[in-house]
């Protein structure tokens, strides 16, 4: 398999669900391309209204606005500039139009002209079928793009799951990721020190959506849990 130099992935646009996939699955990456001057272009699909909170809110909405300005800051830490919303329903993105939402992701490809596209597997990582949905769109966007990047989606290898942990907080109760082998990976990305401090500072400033879970598991836990990050071609057929 290709292994693929971080520094030759070139412009990336990454393609997410809800606030906060983007850190968890990428922060590490998003932060070392941009400390690079690589460009990164993030899209989300959602605003995340439907998740849970770990804050008081009222209603939905509150809790879209919430996830808005976390998000906001998340990417101004990873020093990622260039963001879009595609204002689609949280939990309901398997009922979205497909042709409609994969018209504007391929929009955005013909706009930003990436080298790489970063996004969900159709496992869709942890088996969310807003995550599944995400995943179909691209692929089909791609297919019509007339700008034919490379296309990497986030795996994870054996070694760096913390089952126990994925157990006790139900994390792939709907599914499980694509496990590769290291040297399966495009791109694996090992962090520590400054870069996992920064990638964890982005996961902690989306509180609505982690500060209940740090908080159980502990901070040193956490830190271990989002310490690699690992991306793969897609899988033949």
């Amino acid at each position: 398999m290709e292994n693929v130099p971080v520094d030759e992935l070139g412009t990336v646009l990454m393609v997410w669900a809800h606030p906060d996939d983007e850190a968890y699955l990428a922060g590490g990456l998003s932060a070392v391309l941009t400390d690079a001057g690589q460009r990164v272009v993030c899209v989300t699909a959602t605003y995340g209204e439907a998740g849970a909170s770990s804050v008081p809110v009222t209603d939905r909405d509150q809790l879209a606005e919430i996830r808005m300005a976390e998000l906001e800051t998340a990417l101004a830490i990873l020093g990622v500039r260039e963001h879009h919303w595609l204002d689609y329903p949280d939990g309901a993105c398997a009922e979205v139009d497909q042709d409609a939402a994969a018209a504007r992701i391929a929009a955005l490809v013909e706009e930003t002209g990436p080298d790489t596209v970063v996004t969900f597997g159709p496992d869709g990582f942890t088996g969310h079928p807003d995550h599944q949905a995400v995943s179909r769109w691209t692929d089909l966007a791609l297919s019509w793009a007339g700008h034919r990047p490379r296309l990497l989606h986030a795996v994870t290898t054996e070694g760096a799951v913390d089952w126990d942990l994925a157990a006790k907080f139900g994390v792939y109760d709907l599914g499980k990721p694509r496990v590769c082998d290291e040297e399966e990976a495009a791109v694996l990305l090992p962090m520590d020190g400054v870069l996992l401090d920064r990638k964890v500072d982005a996961l902690l400033s989306q509180e609505s959506q982690t500060r209940e879970l740090v908080q159980a598991m502990g901070l040193a836990r956490f830190r271990a849990w989002v310490a690699t990050e690992a991306f793969a071609r897609p899988e033949p057929g």
